[in-house]
């Protein structure tokens, strides 16, 4: 055991973000916290990494060996390689102590100065060697994640929010072969596809215990094995990746609704038994004892039901069958071509995805097809197309406005009570309505700025990063009116999920050029219909050589095998024939399984 919480409870004023969080942590765990924006994920987090105490309940903390990625990687003035070489892990220690070391020299009391300055020599020297091979592994992890030896020394305030995602991902790196335990607070925002797919394998490879703040739910079905939801300031934890989550959670709702229904019904019953029994019988006590009995049911809690944001996008009149057309289109920024000999058309009823590693020009091939750069080539838009376009930046939202006179900038001043209504559907209330736009959180922005959507009336939706920042169940209800939604669309998105719940055609920005698939983005990848999930697997030495005639794979006395749950079946009549020997060993692992055999894990 690493780190236990028990009975953890958290207040911010009159606010109680945190009732009861409990949370074991163990080597070799991957954890997935997840919740609503502001359930109080980071706020556990911080209380569990040591930086925040908390304000009752139990903390065991066995390791001072932690690693943290945090959910807004640092801008200004820092350059990367001061970023990157910040002490951390076993070397942040040493360098405390040295300070420790140094306060206790100055201050003149009685020490055992032989001591002292032989423990500070010792640390001193190991701090001066770890120099030049940090120098080493920053420049290797930052070629790791993408990044050249060239980023090490520019200010962090100077690259885009992928790159700086990208540095703090490298720092990690860094930390971790001295950590045992890594803390990462959504680390998958602003990165592109492929380096998310490269930071599941990484996760899987490393040794150390995981614990992600996560609203991918791809990246959870991949990298976590133990789920905890934290809801209405409490914890509840499940065995399995995100979908094995959501199969328990709605299980688990189905029999608390029939528990609270069936009690509630007794309890009724017994009262209403008690009440016939003394018009009846005023003078007899059989009625007391009859509600003493229904005073004891204990009608459990209805599960609680979490509001959902309201989205339904309204659709002008459909355009003719042609909506968009690009040709040989080519744009070019400062003198440098960034796109060139794009061919794309939109038809109607389109809903296309975009997606590509960061950098490339998905944002730049939105805003010239609309219109908002110039660009060469044949260019045709519909003439009864009307466009919307939301800007990942949202560019439309005035900082200084409040939620409220934004909206009110667009319906009229007049139409006070319509605006709360429609920033109501976005769970947008009271102070959250009332403050400057740029005192709240980047969810908060993002559903704004999806409240003037709902304002416009379109048939094709051009959309940059439309999901960044939301929750979960804020996804869900986004992706549910896109697919509601009549018109035609054309999304920029790192979302898997959106690309393939969505999303009808896809099209992958790479090289300066566009590659167009009618289908899916799993489609385009070529993903059979099985999927790879990550489970704890077992270590089992080979006592006698066989063949595992499912996998057609010899395993040699002396091996050392990595046995899920998933695989258990095909290597049952080794282990029924004593060839196979638990070492009590685990460790994570990745296995492919089919629809059928998810469904048991």
């Amino acid at each position: 055991m690493l780190i236990r919480a028990e009975s953890v409870t958290k207040s911010f004023g009159p606010v109680k973000v945190l009732r009861r969080a409990d949370l074991q942590i163990n080597r070799g765990d991957s954890i997935g916290l997840i919740g609503v924006n502001g359930a109080g994920k980071s706020t556990f987090v911080k209380i569990l990494m040591g930086e925040m105490p908390p304000d009752t309940g139990e903390m065991q903390r066995h390791t001072g060996r932690i690693g943290y990625l945090s959910q807004f990687p640092e801008g200004g003035d820092s350059s990367v390689s001061t970023v990157l070489g910040r002490p951390y892990g076993a070397l942040e220690s040493a360098r405390q102590r040295m300070l420790e070391l140094e306060a206790a020299m100055a201050s003149g009391e009685d020490i055992d100065w032989n001591e002292i300055t032989a423990e500070y020599a010792a640390l001193e020297g190991e701090v001066s060697r770890s120099g030049a091979e940090d120098r080493r592994k920053q420049v290797a992890a930052l070629e790791e994640v993408g990044l050249s030896e060239a980023f090490m020394e520019r200010p962090m305030g100077e690259l885009s929010g992928g790159e700086r995602t990208k540095v703090a991902l490298a720092r990690v790196l860094v930390q971790a072969e001295d950590c045992d335990i890594l803390f990462l607070d959504e680390p998958t925002s602003h990165l592109d596809v492929d380096t998310v797919e490269w930071l599941e394998d990484y996760l899987l490879r490393i040794a150390c215990a995981v614990v992600v703040i996560s609203h991918d739910r791809y990246f959870l079905d991949k990298v976590v094995t133990r789920v905890v939801e934290i809801e209405e300031g409490f914890t509840r934890e499940y065995r399995g990746n995100y979908s094995s989550f959501i199969k328990k959670k709605m299980v688990d709702i189905e029999r608390l609704e029939k528990e609270s229904q069936r009690s509630r019904r007794e309890k009724t019953r017994q009262e209403r038994i008690a009440e016939e029994q003394h018009r009846a019988n005023p003078y007899l006590s059989l009625h007391k004892t009859r509600r003493r009995m229904a005073e004891r049911i204990d009608v459990p809690e209805a599960p609680h039901k979490a509001q959902e944001i309201r989205v339904r996008i309204q659709a002008a009149d459909k355009s003719g069958k042609n909506v968009l057309r690009a040709q040989g289109l080519s744009v070019s920024l400062g003198g440098r071509a960034l796109l060139s000999g794009v061919d794309m058309d939109v038809h109607k009823g389109d809903k296309i995805g975009i997606f590509g590693a960061n950098g490339e020009g998905k944002s730049t091939l939105v805003k010239a097809l609309v219109g908002e750069l110039p660009c060469e080539g044949e260019l045709w838009r519909a003439p009864g197309a009307k466009i919307v376009y939301f800007s990942q930046t949202h560019d439309a939202l005035d900082l200084k406005l409040s939620a409220e006179e934004q909206l009110l900038m667009a319906l009229g001043q007049e139409r006070k009570a319509d605006a709360r209504g429609m920033l109501a559907r976005m769970l947008l209330f009271g102070d959250a309505v009332e403050r400057p736009l740029g005192t709240l959180s980047g969810g908060e922005r993002v559903r704004v700025a999806l409240a003037l959507l709902l304002l416009k009336e379109s048939n094709l939706l051009v959309l940059d990063e439309p999901t960044n920042y939301l929750d979960i169940p804020s996804r869900h209800a986004v992706e549910m009116a896109f697919n509601d939604y009549g018109g035609s669309m054309m999304v920029v998105t790192h979302d898997r999920y959106l690309l393939d719940t969505v999303c009808n055609r896809v099209a992958e920005v790479k090289d300066g050029g566009v590659r167009i698939f009618n289908g899916t983005f799993s489609e385009m990848r070529g993903r059979r219909p099985v999927e790879e999930i990550v489970q704890d697997a077992d270590e089992y030495r080979v006592l006698s050589s066989f063949t595992n005639w499912a996998t057609k794979r010899r395993h040699v006395q002396g091996d050392r095998v990595l046995i899920a749950p998933a695989e258990l079946k095909s290597f049952q009549w080794a282990l029924d024939n004593n060839k196979l020997k638990r070492t009590g060993g685990r460790q994570r692992k990745k296995v492919r399984v089919s629809d059928e055999r998810k469904e048991e894990q």
